[in-house]
């Protein structure tokens, strides 16, 4: 009764094309701010923060980015952990070159690297698509790792080869480095995957991402009635690698403090953000964040019930871990393609005719 249009007045085209037109679900959302923002830093410690919240915000950001240019413009990438070692990279390097700006800056500018870096991996996309673009993609990640690793300049001549965040802070609160509190870390990652959820919302709801769906539907035909192939492509290529490299950024500065790049940012990487989009849903922003919620979630649950409730062995349980994703993507794949989104979407549908027969 109470998830209906029913007496919820539009007086102005701008209330009819809101991203929330039902007063339920905007009601919701600023719920859902007020406990993100106002409750949930005020009691998170280290364990919620650094198994669960912190990584499904940083995943969050680059699922975003993934589906925009996967889900949203039908371009396969298999690069995402490349992508975000970019990110990594971009962000170490300002902020040893650059330490009197802001650390925010940097992330910021580390997400505009990438952007440009994409873009430079993105030109193959006008000329093949498919399996065939997967496998530029694919080259693109082991290149970039590659070069990484083997290019001392990149983490400053290091006898490891390993890159460290340096302390950082924002308003006197370090956010990097080793004496991060858990609900600075946590607020960090709120504030950029609040921001790139709205941007993106905005994006693919506007002329940019009605022509990237266009040539996700058929490249030709968007040609034929106007769409600009060139730019269609090469701005989600932007877009998506400017959120994969926030993230990346945050993963390697504000999560994990140190990395290496073919342990942080290898092939299981892009694998791994590719399945949440796949699982959440392709071509949803909502998606991108069960996606990233169901693959952060089911380890820490797997580890708290098989190992440690029902003593199983850890690589056991990390293995069964595999198979049920496995499992599930097929599941998705053959029932139901949209993913999770998109139940959760026929659910709305149901309570909004609820008690009546849908």
């Amino acid at each position: 009764m109470f998830y209906r249009e029913a007496g919820d007045f539009k007086t102005s085209y701008v209330d009819d094309s809101q991203t929330f037109p039902i007063a339920f679900d905007r009601y919701r959302y600023y719920f859902v701010l007020v406990i993100a923002f106002g409750i949930i830093p005020f009691i998170i410690n280290d364990y919620w923060a650094n198994a669960v919240m912190v990584p499904f915000l940083i995943y969050a950001i680059a699922a975003i980015g993934l589906n925009i240019l996967t889900g949203y413009c039908g371009q396969v990438s298999l690069g995402t952990g490349g992508f975000m070692a970019v990110g990594g990279y971009a962000c170490y390097k300002l902020m040893t070159a650059f330490p009197d700006v802001s650390i925010m800056i940097h992330l910021l500018l580390a997400g505009f690297i990438t952007a440009g870096v994409g873009v430079l991996f993105g030109l193959p996309s006008l000329r093949i698509k498919g399996f065939y673009l997967a496998v530029a993609t694919l080259a693109a990640q082991f290149f970039l790792v590659w070069l990484f690793n083997k290019v001392p300049w990149f983490y400053n001549y290091s006898a490891s080869g390993q890159i460290s965040a340096p302390e950082r802070f924002v308003f006197g609160v370090p956010v990097t480095g080793p004496n991060v509190e858990a609900w600075a870390k946590y607020t960090v990652c709120l504030i950029f995957v609040t921001g790139c959820a709205w941007l993106a919302r905005n994006l693919t709801r506007g002329t940019i991402g009605r022509s990237w769906m266009a040539i996700r539907d058929m490249d030709i035909a968007a040609e034929i009635i106007g769409v600009n192939p060139l730019k269609a492509k090469l701005t989600a290529f932007a877009v998506s690698s400017f959120f994969i490299g926030i993230a990346g950024a945050l993963l390697f500065a504000v999560y994990l403090g140190a990395v290496e790049v073919g342990e942080a940012y290898g092939i299981n990487k892009s694998f791994l953000v590719l399945f949440m989009i796949i699982i959440g849903g392709l071509g949803s922003i909502f998606g991108a964040f069960a996606g990233a919620a169901f693959m952060v979630l089911l380890p820490v649950l797997l580890k708290n019930v098989l190992v440690g409730g029902l003593g199983w062995d850890t690589a056991l349980a990390t293995h069964f871990e595999f198979v049920i994703v496995g499992a599930l993507i097929i599941i998705f794949l053959i029932a139901e393609p949209h993913g999770l989104a998109q139940l959760w979407k026929l659910a709305k549908e149901k309570l909004r005719l609820w008690p009546f027969p849908h």
